[in-house]
């Protein structure tokens, strides 16, 4: 099967340690540790990465070496969360639209490819079907997106439960990441607005034996990923392989690689090629909006 970039990761963490990550890098990105991540995809053979942004300018930094192997990078600098919602570990924060709008034009000034909005919270690894944190509003979600195009900047939308999801896709978001806990009405509604989906399920396959929740309940996530996953194949919506490198444990290059494999066991090899087809459009699309 072909190999795909990856299309979501975090090259700020480590993939085992989050306070770790950010002790080591709060006071600066560290080259050293940018460039073994980098090397980590290059000997991989992924010259694609799509990063989800931090608050230290790592991602930033590491648009600055790339190149050097080889790797097309992408980055929001930082992601922009509402205050008081989830997103710090990722963003700088606003409370009202006029402070949105200034960030903007902050991720636009520090050299953002596109900008990410954080509508949601995470899954809870430890209760079935909860998310962390309020959504926001509908209202809000059009108008973050709006501006944002309206900067000339598409959009990458991390977003969590099947609501949140409808809003953000009819919001005109160019991407949903993540997008946990879905029905058929929300993932119809990424199809009929053309939405690119990157599910991410290998952050939950990958902890499903070693111990760290409740097994029953990531079980249990992992097939509401797997069902969400077999009817987004059969509806036709635009999918794209991102892994979430840098969350625990998902390793920078080697977690895209695992990310494929756990959709093809989820799809079947009866659809693998066709699968390689759907994942390849979508990278396309967002090498040409991102």
């Amino acid at each position: 099967m072909k190999m795909f970039g990856e299309c979501h990761a975090h090259i700020f963490l480590n993939g085992y340690d989050y306070r770790k990550a950010v002790e080591t890098q709060k006071n600066g990105p560290q080259d050293a540790l940018i460039r073994s991540h980098l090397k980590e995809y290059q000997k991989r053979g992924i010259r694609f990465v799509r990063d989800g942004g931090d608050h230290y300018g790592v991602s930033r930094r590491t648009a600055q070496l790339a190149g050097e192997y080889g790797i097309d990078y992408r980055t929001p600098v930082f992601a922009i969360y509402k205050e008081g919602h989830y997103g710090k570990i990722v963003g700088k924060s606003f409370s009202n639209m006029k402070e949105y709008h200034r960030r903007v034009l902050e991720a636009a000034e520090e050299g953002a490819d596109f900008i990410k909005i954080m509508t949601t919270g995470i899954l809870d690894f430890a209760t079935k079907g909860h998310v962390t944190s309020e959504p926001l509003s509908r209202k809000e979600v059009f108008a973050m997106t709006a501006a944002a195009h309206d900067a000339g900047l598409s959009v990458m939308a991390h977003v969590n439960g099947a609501q949140a999801v409808m809003d953000a896709a009819e919001a005109g978001v160019d991407s949903v990441e993540h997008g946990n806990f879905q029905n058929e009405e929300s993932i119809c509604c990424m199809a009929e607005h053309a939405t690119i989906w990157v599910p991410t399920i290998v952050t939950v396959s990958n902890l499903l034996e070693n111990g760290r929740y409740p097994a029953e309940t990531l079980a249990w996530i992992f097939e509401t990923q797997k069902k969400g996953l077999q009817l987004a194949f059969e509806k036709d919506v635009v999918l794209a392989a991102g892994s979430d490198a840098g969350a625990y444990g998902v390793l920078h290059g080697k977690g895209i690689r695992e990310e494929e494999s756990v959709m093809r066991k989820i799809l079947g090899a009866e659809n693998g090629q066709e699968l390689e087809k759907r994942l390849a459009f979508g990278e396309k699309k967002i090498r040409e909006k991102f």
